[in-house]
């Protein structure tokens, strides 16, 4: 049985947004990357209009709070992925940031299954859009990139120990 959460319109943003992620790599993987960066751009931003559609609308869910941040985690961590196969970065960057989110994942499903859901924290939004803002800037080849997904994996890291420490 499907749950009416799942047709509301912040919810179909989120998926529109998981499900323009083949395009994002797709172009990306055929080197094309000023598309790419243009579809990733997009599906970025739209992540600001499912949460401010959400809570226009008064249809902050549990399904939201849910989905929100796996759309963000399926974008930021496919993009790296791509980005080492381009042979764009380094797998470290990467590593780090996936057992991060391996880690504050598992803190999540502890929570789910105690019949919580955990919101992001404002420490989780800062590291979404550094991660953004480096991988565009990697995408489209712009001075600093590399310092700025340095940046952007520490704020990662510091969030993950943040998240965990709170939701302990």
């Amino acid at each position: 049985m499907t749950s009416p959460d799942a047709f509301l319109v912040p919810n179909l943003i989120t998926y529109c947004r998981i499900l323009a992620i083949p395009l994002f790599l797709f172009l990306l993987l055929s080197c094309h990357p000023v598309f790419a960066a243009v579809v990733f751009l997009v599906i970025a931003l739209s992540d600001a209009v499912d949460g401010f559609a959400a809570r226009q609308l008064g249809q902050i869910t549990d399904l939201g709070k849910f989905l929100d941040p796996i759309a963000d985690k399926i974008l930021v961590l496919s993009a790296l992925v791509a980005l080492v196969e381009t042979r764009s970065i380094g797998s470290l960057p990467v590593i780090l940031i996936i057992i991060r989110d391996l880690l504050v994942s598992a803190v999540r499903l502890r929570a789910a299954k105690e019949g919580r859901v955990i919101s992001a924290s404002p420490w989780g939004k800062i590291k979404t859009v550094m991660q953004m803002a480096a991988i565009l800037m990697l995408i489209l080849d712009l001075p600093y990139a590399a310092a700025m997904l340095w940046l952007a994996v520490l704020l990662t890291l510091l969030s993950g120990v943040d998240y965990v420490v709170r939701k302990q």
